[in-house]
């Protein structure tokens, strides 16, 4: 039996999911690496296990039903349990020159993964959350999700207007967070939501002010926070964001 706690990492295999994965098993979690494609979660596996960290790839496509069933059923046969959930799969689509302007099929694409491949896989692992003595569930969102400062002007996202799918794929991250928090508040279960940075990753083409390395520390400290840490929250490196 792992005594360990397992965690997975959906969108494991690079950028802040690989850091993410790396640093969470440097802090003795064993990982599962959740890709769309083995291989690739094979490679980082076995990158960490060369480490002499524990890790082990899986098969996960956050937009498809039947993957994503697979995945809760290989976790349950593998581990019998999941301690942490890192959701960290996403994707941004197109810059377009307004909300009018994203077209339906830019819609429906980056909610079917952003939200409801989110929702769908963390529904899924519930049950398996649930026989953790301390689950937690990360979902890494963004500050461009935040309606608030989307509503200021003069903030720093007033002006990014140019992804809207995108941001308000974040936005509904954010509102399902704090539904299912609400929902396991009498659980040992908590659930919260997190803001990166501004990262230099692949998605962006490296335009980010943030190393990779750090853009992962907040999905990471929400993953191992004690009994005593936050439920429902969104934040970055700590520091609480506006709703």
């Amino acid at each position: 039996m792992n005594n360990k706690k397992i965690a997975l990492v959906t969108g494991g295999n690079r950028g802040i999911g690989y850091e993410t994965s790396l640093q969470l098993a440097e802090q003795g979690v064993h990982v599962i690496i959740g890709a769309r494609q083995l291989g690739r979660a094979a490679d980082v596996a076995a990158q960490l296990q060369s480490q002499g960290l524990h890790a082990e790839a899986l098969a996960i496509d956050v937009s498809d039903s039947a993957s994503i069933a697979a995945a809760a059923k290989e976790i349950e046969a593998r581990h019998g349990r999941l301690d942490i959930l890192v959701n960290n799969a996403g994707i941004l689509g197109e810059t377009v020159a307004g909300a009018s302007a994203q077209t339906m099929p830019q819609w429906r694409q980056i909610f079917d993964t952003n939200v409801f491949g989110l929702i769908e896989t963390t529904t899924a692992l519930l049950p398996l959350l649930r026989k953790s003595a301390a689950g937690r569930i990360v979902n890494v969102s963004s500050l461009l999700g935040s309606n608030t400062l989307h509503t200021q002007p003069g903030s720093p996202i007033y002006e990014m207007k140019v992804m809207p799918a995108y941001n308000v794929s974040k936005s509904a991250v954010n509102a399902w967070t704090v539904q299912l928090a609400y929902e396991l508040k009498d659980t040992a279960i908590k659930v919260n939501a997190i803001h990166p940075g501004y990262v230099k990753t692949e998605m962006n083409q490296g335009g980010g002010e943030m190393e990779i390395p750090d853009g992962a520390k907040s999905s990471v400290a929400m993953a191992l926070i004690g009994g005593d840490g936050p439920n429902g929250s969104f934040t970055h490196l700590g520091e609480t964001l506006p709703w």
